[in-house]
């Protein structure tokens, strides 16, 4: 069973950059699907983006696309979010989620393993 754990967030200004880490316990992280989602205060958590096994596919929700960037170094056991172009709304707890089926990635119903979140505050 995946062990994760979320690190990188922080407060930054509108236009700021912060790079999400999620780092996995297991030595078989390569074989586990891996996403990013988000929740802020008062609203249900929402899909930020997904990475597949050997990074073939990637997806984004249309609100990050072209400031977010996933990756993943399945050598180092871990995934990124590389966010930049930081917007007030983008405020919320960011959470890595992992699983070893690789349908609806975008769904959180298709996750069964999640990490403790970190906060990602970004002011105006």
């Amino acid at each position: 069973q995946v062990q994760l754990v979320e690190s990188g967030g922080g407060l930054v200004q509108a236009g700021g950059s912060l790079r999400l880490s999620c780092a996995a316990s297991e030595r078989t992280f390569s074989r586990y699907v891996m996403g990013w989602f988000r929740q802020a205060p008062g609203k249900e958590r929402e899909f930020v983006a997904a990475i597949s096994r050997s990074v073939g596919s990637i997806y984004y929700a249309d609100s990050v696309k072209g400031r977010f960037t996933i990756s993943r170094d399945n050598a180092k056991n871990t995934m990124y979010l590389q966010m930049n172009s930081l917007k007030p709304e983008d405020t919320a707890v960011y959470y890595c989620a992992a699983d070893l089926r690789n349908t609806r990635v975008t769904e959180i119903s298709e996750y069964n393993y999640w990490g403790q979140g970190t906060q990602v505050t970004v002011s105006s």
